[in-house]
């Protein structure tokens, strides 16, 4: 069994009703994290539908959100599910403002004291890319 993620006729994605249970519980987890609604409707007969606007300003919102994390398991728990949300927002076309995460990185690398302070956002972009690959139907 499966359940459906669907852009107006479109299936963005289609993942078992186990994967996408624990997602629907890590939406519920960051949309109070970053305050907005993800405009991912509630699942209703195994289908549920993306609201494009409010799920492009809750991506946005989300990538901000952990562009500011500075705790080691904080960010580390949230990777995946940020990488998740990238890849169903690439698969839906809808575009990601990097900018901000961006400068962020390069803040934190010009004052982080760990000399080996990586730059997250391109392992991040790579992993929602490679997450692409097994979402889109």
């Amino acid at each position: 069994m499966s359940q459906y993620y669907d852009l107006g006729d479109r299936t963005l994605w289609n993942p078992s009703n186990g994967t996408s249970r624990l997602f629907m519980s890590q939406v519920t987890v960051y949309q109070a994290e970053v305050g907005l609604p993800s405009g991912i409707g509630p699942m209703e007969a195994d289908e549920c539908q993306i609201d494009p606007v409010a799920f492009a300003a809750f991506v946005d919102a989300l990538l901000a959100w952990h562009s500011k994390t500075r705790h080691a398991v904080m960010a580390t728990m949230s990777e995946g599910f940020v990488a998740t949300v990238l890849a169903l927002a690439e698969i839906a076309s809808i575009e990601v403002s990097w900018q901000g995460a961006k400068r962020a990185e390069s803040h934190y690398l010009k004052t982080a004291s760990d000399p080996h302070a990586k730059e997250w956002t391109a392992e991040l972009q790579q992993k929602s890319r490679e997450l692409v690959r097994h979402m889109a139907p």
